[in-house]
């Protein structure tokens, strides 16, 4: 997934292995440039920082994961596509997950990873087949990111290599979501049909105009 034959991915690369090494926060810029062989002046004209380096580390497995992902099939649930896709996303993942537990236990760190999940997961509702166009598609792409995110904290935490407890809160998140988003949905649907009530009518061409009030006509002055 990361290409080290250019000197971004072994940027990345190499940010990874230390941060799979130490704290995430003891892992300066000057330690990155060192590992990866890149002169420090050149790793800044790529990344303004380490929260950068994360975002490309993020769009990378995107990538992969929209690569990876089985083929949408019509005929399966919503909410089933959407698991496969996260799993796929959490496999993805698997090589880098002690780096990415280091990231998620340093303070702060999380602001920066928090600021690209809701592209992140709109590409992942698109995997799975799934719009997010207007108020509802937002709604989704929200409670999506909220799920991944706590979904990713109990897959850092389990040593399974198969992964049940990942996968059945996953399920059973997916479902309470499901409710919520087919609440709205209904919420939706009839404020629309409320708007629609008090729309103003246009005028019909069979309309008639009331006819104008007579101006009175002022009486004759006599002599």
């Amino acid at each position: 997934m990361i290409n080290e034959t250019h000197a971004t991915g072994r940027v990345i690369k190499a940010a990874l292995d230390l941060a799979a090494e130490r704290p995430w926060q003891d892992v300066a810029l000057r330690d990155i440039a060192d590992r990866a062989k890149v002169p420090l002046a050149d790793v800044r004209k790529d990344f303004a920082g380490k929260p950068a380096i994360l975002a490309k580390f993020i769009r990378l497995v995107d990538d992969a994961v929209l690569e990876k992902a089985p083929g949408r099939d019509p005929g399966q649930p919503a909410r089933d596509r959407v698991f496969d896709v996260l799993m796929t996303r959490l496999e993805v993942l698997e090589p880098y997950k002690s780096a990415i537990r280091s990231i998620a236990d340093t303070p702060g760190a999380g602001l920066s990873i928090a600021k690209n999940a809701m592209a992140s997961q709109a590409w992942m509702l698109h995997a799975a087949g799934i719009g997010t166009d207007g108020p509802l598609g937002t709604a989704r792409v929200a409670g999506l990111a909220s799920i991944y995110a706590s979904l990713l904290r109990t897959w850092l935490d389990e040593t399974d290599p198969a992964y049940p407890r990942t996968m059945a809160s996953l399920d059973r998140r997916l479902k309470r979501g499901e409710a919520v988003l087919r609440s709205l949905n209904d919420v939706q649907a009839f404020a629309g049909r409320l708007a629609d009530v008090f729309k103003p009518r246009r005028p019909s061409q069979h309309d008639t105009p009331p006819a104008p009030e007579p101006i009175p006509t002022p009486p004759v002055a006599t002599a």
